[in-house]
């Protein structure tokens, strides 16, 4: 019997084959962007020294949790929400509880926000019996009604509980004049816009907000001192933010003209990064067909050479 040698064939692939690889290798590969978010950062936080009482402690994590899932519920609904809520376990653990969001946020950024504060205010203030988590466009603030009716607990709204001053100004000519002046038109509008103004003074911009529930002269009256804070405490800072128990103020001063607003302008960029990414998966849907009919091609025309050999 005569043997055959062996012949070892190469496998070769044809290039659109090599593509075709290539296209699923890169579509699968994973691009993973991390972005930072400074807004989602804590500002400034308020622990009370009184504890949760031992015997008390599950009564009032179970309050806890289900204030924290109330207000993270309403946050896509309202920019202001305050709630009570009675625990499972008894009818005399009542925690009183809101949030408050930017006004010039949206609905959707402003859910973003709250629902970091649950786990912030958890890990920040841990058994605290009342605490305030402030982030740079919301807050959560929460206290037991009991300790409030015992005077365990007690705030004056116009007492200063945080400020952040930006550099001091040099030789900058006629700044007090044009901060002041902003102060001075924002103090009215805050109190006629319900709560809350951001406007423009020449290269100034001021912003105020009051919390939901206050009356307008309370509003008001906060702000003003707000603003008085401001210029004491900052001085010639070009930049500041002031927070009061029931109220926020701040102000930047922009020597090249105030910019875009940031929420516009990212709303403008995320509808460009959506249409972007649809004109590219077009590209790639149509760059992965005809890769495919060339790969079909070679290979039909394969199979007729095999046939004629």
């Amino acid at each position: 019997m005569k043997l055959v040698p062996k012949i070892n064939v190469p496998i070769t692939y044809s290039k659109p084959f090599f593509l075709l690889i290539l296209f699923f290798v890169t579509l699968s590969s994973p691009c993973v962007k991390t972005i930072s978010d400074s807004k989602n950062s804590l500002t400034f936080k308020t622990c009370s020294d009184q504890k949760i009482l031992t015997s008390k402690h599950q009564s009032h994590s179970q309050a806890f949790s289900s204030l924290f899932q109330e207000l993270v519920s309403q946050s896509s609904k309202s920019k202001f929400f305050k709630t009570t809520q009675l625990s499972d376990l008894d009818d005399q653990t009542t925690i009183s509880g809101l949030f408050q969001c930017r006004e010039d946020i949206s609905n959707e950024t402003c859910r973003n926000c709250v629902e970091t504060l649950p786990e912030m205010a958890t890990n920040l203030c841990k058994t605290a019996s009342s605490a305030r988590v402030q982030l740079k466009e919301c807050y959560i603030r929460y206290e037991p009604e009991d300790m409030l009716s015992e005077k365990y607990y007690s705030h004056n709204e116009l007492v200063l509980l945080h400020k952040t001053c930006g550099a001091e100004s040099s030789h900058v000519d006629g700044f007090e004049e044009m901060r002041s002046a902003a102060f001075s038109d924002l103090q009215d509008a805050v109190v006629e816009e319900g709560g809350f103004c951001k406007t423009n003074y020449q290269l100034v911009q001021v912003m105020a907000q009051c919390e939901g529930e206050m009356e307008a002269c309370e509003c008001g009256e906060c702000v003003n001192k707000a603003a008085e804070f401001a210029q004491e405490e900052c001085g010639n800072a070009v930049s500041a933010e002031i927070y009061l128990d029931k109220c926020f103020l701040s102000y930047s001063y922009y020597p090249q003209g105030i910019p875009e607003d940031r929420e516009n302008r990212g709303k403008s960029n995320s509808n460009n990064g959506r249409t972007l990414a649809i004109v590219l998966g077009g590209g790639a849907a149509l760059c992965f067909g005809f890769i495919f009919l060339l790969f079909i091609k070679s290979w039909t025309k394969k199979d007729d050479d095999d046939d004629l050999v």
